[in-house]
């Protein structure tokens, strides 16, 4: 009788030590499968887009039509200024969306109505939210806009925001809330001082991917800021931007804009990067 139980349990070990190895083998395909794709598309970024990067780039107009040389100096402000505001909008109300499903609309038909409709928007695509803004804003308003631009990116920061921030501050210990609670804290300073200094560095990383999601964008910005090719500071006119003038330039046959395109690209990878290795290194001691 003991010698078939231990035959059986050996057979079972066997089992699952195949099937274990099996799971583990899949598991290291799937992810040389994808580090290998990442690491090409990064290579290629590289090797095309420093060839084309010079002091034009960074100081020159994009070029007209039909003239040579140029840079992306306008599209590269035009970026910097709508997802600057974008990230300004929506942030703050995504933080306090969040706190809110997170502290008080666990269990409330409300809180779920939200929680169902953030989902919707997180995975909505994004030339559906230009679509909306351009309904609602330039064709209001008659012509395309810079504002029209961040409203775009706006809404597609507060998703990703509202989900981070609900999701850190779900992983805050209870014990920590019970505590303030017990010496007489009211809640608005238990969140403000405990919970969200507790998730801080979750929250800000929940920041800074909304902020890359919106930073390479460009079905939005289609149908709402659109492009300038001059130098401009008006956010009520049409206003250049580095996925749009990407979109246009890598289309183009001419060898010179396509170096410009693969150079924004660059640019808008290497500002990504470094923005999330910034966030790692300022908050690795918070966690």
């Amino acid at each position: 009788m003991s010698s078939t139980l231990d035959a059986r349990r050996r057979a079972m070990h066997h089992k699952r030590k195949r099937t274990n190895v099996i799971a583990l083998a899949l598991s290291l395909s799937a992810m040389a499968f994808g580090v290998f794709w990442l690491i090409w598309i990064l290579f290629e970024t590289i090797y095309l887009g420093i060839g084309g990067l010079s002091w034009a780039t960074f100081s020159q107009m994009t070029p007209p039509p039909q003239g040579e040389g140029g840079g992306l100096a306008n599209a590269l402000f035009g970026s910097v200024i709508m997802v600057s505001l974008a990230t300004a909008i929506g942030t703050p109300v995504g933080i306090l969306a969040g706190v809110y499903l997170a502290e008080y609309g666990q269990k409330t038909w409300l809180g779920s109505a939200v929680r169902f409709i953030n989902d919707i928007l997180l995975s909505a695509p994004s030339i559906v939210v230009g679509l909306f803004v351009y309904a609602i804003v330039v064709i209001r308003f008659k012509s395309f806009s810079g504002w029209a631009g961040v409203c775009a990116l706006a809404i597609l920061v507060v998703p990703v925001v509202i989900r981070t921030t609900e999701n850190m501050l779900s992983l805050v210990p209870n014990a920590l809330r019970e505590a303030a609670y017990a010496l007489g804290t009211p809640k608005w300073k238990v969140i403000l001082s405990i919970t969200l200094k507790a998730a801080q560095a979750g929250v800000i990383t929940g920041v800074l991917l909304a902020l890359a999601r919106v930073s390479g964008e460009t079905a939005p910005l289609l149908f709402t800021a659109l492009n300038n090719q001059f130098w401009s500071t008006d956010l009520t006119r049409p206003m250049a931007n580095l996925p749009k003038t990407i979109y246009d330039f890598a289309m183009n046959p001419d060898q010179n804009r396509q170096q410009l395109a693969w150079a924004g690209v660059f640019l808008i990878t290497v500002g990504v990067l470094l923005l999330n290795i910034l966030a790692r290194v300022l908050f690795k001691n918070k966690h």
